[in-house]
C-alpha cells in the first residue's frame, strides 16, 4: 500500500490519475469558502440538568436542524476538552510516524471496513480514490476490538477506550432528543438500532497539488444512525442541500452531528441523512476524527409505525443493514444512491 501522505510528499505538482474525479464530481467550492449564514449550533447543556422547558426548547432546536439540514454543531456536550485535544494529538503523532511503522497496522487488502491503517474506502478495483489516509478502530462492541491493530502504547489504547465511552453516551443522548422531537419515546431510535457498533476513524487529508481535481472524501451519506465528527480548524467539510454545496466553518470545541440513513428510514423521511463530502487544499493538512454509531449487520430497520398514516404514507421498505453496508462498499455511495434504492416508488 502506498499512502496518500507519501504521494503528497513526493508530488511534482500533479496527482496520479487514479485520484482525478469526473468533471461533474469535482469541487467548485474551496475548502474555506465558508457559508456566511449560520448553520445550526445547539447548546445541549440543558438536556441533562436543565428544566423541562429548557429540555423542550433544545429538543425543538434539534428537530428543526434534523429537518432542515440533517446535521448540526453540538456545544457544551460534556466530553472533556482535554480528552478531545488528546485524541487530536494522538492522531497527529500517528500520521507523523515513519511509514514503516504505520504499515504495521495496515488493513488486509480488499477487506470491507477493516480495522487498521488504509486509504481505500471501497472494495471496487475501478474506484476513483479519495485524497485521504485513515486509521480505523473497531471500538464497540468490545468483542470486535483487536488492539493489535492499534498503536501499542497503553496510554493510546486507554484514550481510545475513554473517548469511545464518552461519544457513545453523547450519541445516545442526541438520539433520545431526536426521538422525542419526532413525538416518539426517548428510547425509540436506540432500541431500533440495538447494540451499537461503533467505529472511530482518524482521517488525515494531506495538502494536495491539484485540489480542484479530486476530493478528500467522495460525496455520500453515512449509512448508520448518527456520526459525531471532531475536526480541526482548517475546514473542508461540505454539505449538500437542495442541490447546492455549502462549506461548513469549524466551531472550536464542538462536535458535528450527522444524521445517518437509518434515522431517515426510521423517521419515514421526516428527517434527512445529510449528503456530504470533504474537499482538500494545496497548503494545509486537515485532521478529523469520526465516531460512527451503527446497528449490527443483522438488524432490520423500517419506518416507525407511529409516523405512517394517510397523510404520511410509508416511504421506505424494510432494510437489512448488512445489505446497506455491502452495497455501499462494493458499488460506491454515489451521493445517497443506497438509500434511494429502498425508497417506495408510488405511481
Amino acid at each position: 500500500m502506498e499512502s496518500v501522505q507519501s504521494i503528497a510528499e513526493r508530488s511534482c505538482g500533479s496527482i496520479p490519475s487514479c485520484f482525478v474525479r469526473p468533471e461533474c464530481e469535482r469541487p467548485g467550492l474551496a475548502h474555506d469558502a465558508f457559508f456566511q449564514e449560520s448553520f445550526p449550533v445547539i447548546d445541549i447543556s440543558g438536556l441533562g440538568e436543565g428544566s423541562e422547558r429548557e429540555r423542550a426548547e433544545i429538543v425543538r432546536g434539534i428537530g428543526a436542524a434534523c429537518k432542515d439540514w440533517g446535521f448540526f454543531h453540538v456545544t457544551n456536550h460534556g466530553v472533556p476538552l482535554q480528552l478531545m485535544d488528546g485524541m487530536r494529538r494522538a492522531a497527529e503523532i500517528f500520521f507523523e510516524r515513519p511509514m514503516c511503522e504505520k504499515l504495521q497496522f495496515s488493513t488486509p487488502p480488499g477487506e470491507m471496513a477493516a480495522e487498521g491503517y488504509a486509504n481505500r474506502m471501497l472494495t471496487r478495483d475501478d474506484q476513483v480514490l479519495d485524497w485521504r489516509d485513515y486509521l480505523n478502530h473497531h471500538a464497540l462492541p468490545i468483542w470486535r476490538r483487536n488492539s493489535s491493530n492499534w498503536p501499542h502504547e497503553q496510554s493510546y489504547r486507554q484514550m481510545i477506550e475513554d473517548y469511545s465511552a464518552q461519544v457513545l453516551a453523547l450519541s445516545r443522548q442526541l438520539l433520545a432528543a431526536i426521538s422525542e422531537s419526532l413525538g416518539l419515546g426517548s428510547k425509540f431510535i436506540e432500541d431500533a438500532i440495538g447494540e451499537p457498533f461503533q467505529n472511530i476513524v482518524m482521517n488525515y487529508y494531506p495538502p494536495c497539488p491539484q485540489p480542484d481535481l479530486t476530493l478528500g472524501l467522495q460525496s455520500h451519506s453515512d449509512f448508520g444512525a448518527i456520526t459525531l465528527l471532531m475536526e480541526d480548524h482548517v475546514g473542508g467539510l461540505q454539505v449538500r442541500k437542495n442541490g447546492r454545496w455549502f462549506a461548513v466553518k469549524p466551531v472550536p470545541g464542538a462536535f458535528i452531528a450527522n444524521l445517518g440513513d437509518q434515522v431517515e428510514v426510521l423517521s419515514n423521511g421526516r428527517y434527512k441523512s445529510v449528503e456530504h463530502r470533504v474537499v482538500v487544499n494545496s497548503t494545509k493538512k486537515r485532521m478529523a476524527i469520526a465516531a460512527f454509531y451503527d446497528p449490527s449487520k443483522n438488524t432490520r430497520i423500517s419506518p416507525a409505525p407511529e409516523l405512517i398514516d394517510e397523510q404520511n404514507p410509508r416511504l421506505y421498505g424494510e432494510v437489512l443493514f448488512r445489505d446497506n453496508v455491502s452495497d455501499f462498499y462494493s458499488k460506491g455511495p454515489e451521493g445517497k444512491r443506497n438509500l434511494d434504492s429502498i425508497a417506495i416508488i408510488r405511481q
